[in-house]
């Protein structure tokens, strides 16, 4: 069971990274629009853009990682370590993008820790 824990909390982490490596680079990019005749060129936008492609491949290692936890443990007991992301993103959020955390915020993620830490009791 550790084992499958080790590979959950990896996948959180790489996963969190990579999102934060995304946002990075969409941050780097602006505003975007959807738009059909736009798609194509916002397309090799986002694939042509370091962060972005590096975000992608951290994300695709979580999937991995997570998937190696799924074949161990049952998914009602893996999926709730999943919500641990919400602190990794709220700290980086703070930290490396300057986003300000109200008090409900904070709060909110501490109930995801406690129904995390109660889930993993059982």
């Amino acid at each position: 069971m550790s084992l499958a824990i080790s590979y959950i909390l990896v996948a959180v982490v790489f996963g969190a990274v990579g999102q934060i490596l995304l946002k990075k680079g969409m941050n780097n990019m602006g505003a975007l629009t959807l738009s059909l005749e736009g798609l194509p060129m916002m397309l090799w936008r986002i694939g042509t853009n370091p962060w972005v492609v590096i975000g992608l491949t951290i994300y695709v290692a979580s999937t991995v990682f997570w998937l190696t936890a799924l074949s161990r443990v049952d998914l009602s007991y893996a999926y709730p370590f999943a919500s641990l992301s919400y602190v990794v993103m709220l700290v980086a959020a703070w930290r490396l993008f300057d986003e300000d955390i109200n008090p409900m915020r904070l709060v909110g993620t501490l109930v995801v820790c406690m129904g995390v830490l109660l889930i993993s009791r059982s």
